[in-house]
């Protein structure tokens, strides 16, 4: 286990994975602080094209470590530190540029359903559970945090959410699209290695340009010139001339990028 409470396995599909054990998962400061330089690192690496984010033994995340939440340093805002380091590791998750699929067991509660929310897809096991639990000791959730809430589930459910702090099993999460799909745990990891295969074989162009646009058009940005560049490199690379060939063809594609 890394001393910072992640293990980091490279490959086509890397793997994140949350590694505190005995405490299920719960984040650290040091840990969400650590956060964005594993995601660079890993997004400098080329020859990663999907990201997992699991969580090591039965647990995904029980969420923030609560024995942290209020030990800064000053006493107006004692989580103002641990408030910017857990905005800045969701932000990098989120904006990471390949695709990033969690795959949960167990509790996936607090900030430990920040980390699945932020990532692209959520797969998750029978016998999970989903919740976000500010209301039970009188925490303020940030705005940023709600708001990728909001985009993923709606109003109504980010406010049941926030409100009650009320548990969510893997069926009920998955009817209000906070999961993507349930299966059997038997089953979990090679469901997602299926999935993570399935986007390693696709134009890598065309998902990055897609993540870009999606994340664009949720933040109210333009999304248009980035889109344009991502088209003319299919053209420039060959990667679209490749996928008309292999369509005609009846082959299956070989994406230079691939």
């Amino acid at each position: 286990m890394d001393d910072l409470g992640f293990q980091i396995r490279s490959g086509v599909v890397a793997r994140l994975v949350i590694d505190r054990v005995r405490k299920r998962n719960a984040l650290t400061r040091a840990m969400w602080e650590a956060l964005p330089g594993l995601l660079a690192e890993l997004a400098a690496d080329d020859e990663v094209k999907v990201l997992v984010v699991t969580g090591a033994g039965p647990s995904f995340s029980a969420g923030a470590d609560i024995s942290e939440l209020i030990s800064g340093s000053d006493p107006a805002d004692p989580m103002a530190e641990l408030r910017a380091f857990n905005l800045r590791a969701q932000e990098a998750l989120r904006e990471f540029p390949r695709p990033t699929i969690a795959m949960v067991r167990g509790h996936c509660i607090g900030g430990g359903l920040e980390i699945a929310v932020n990532c692209d897809f959520r797969f998750a096991a029978r016998g999970s559970s989903y919740g976000v639990t500010p209301a039970r000791i009188g925490v303020v959730y940030p705005p940023a945090a709600v708001r990728v809430l909001l985009d993923l589930v709606g109003p109504a459910t980010t406010k049941y959410l926030l409100f009650s702090g009320d548990l969510l099993s893997a069926e009920q999460a998955e009817q209000k699209g906070l999961v993507d799909r349930v299966v059997d745990d038997i089953d979990l990891e090679s469901t997602v290695d299926e999935f993570a295969a399935t986007l390693v074989s696709r134009s890598q162009l065309t998902i990055r340009s897609a993540k870009e646009t999606v994340n664009a058009l949720l933040a109210g940005a333009d999304a248009d010139s980035a889109a344009l560049a991502r088209y003319r490199e299919t053209i420039a690379s060959g990667e679209l001339a490749e996928g008309i060939k292999a369509f005609t063809e009846k082959r299956s594609p070989r994406f230079p990028w691939t």
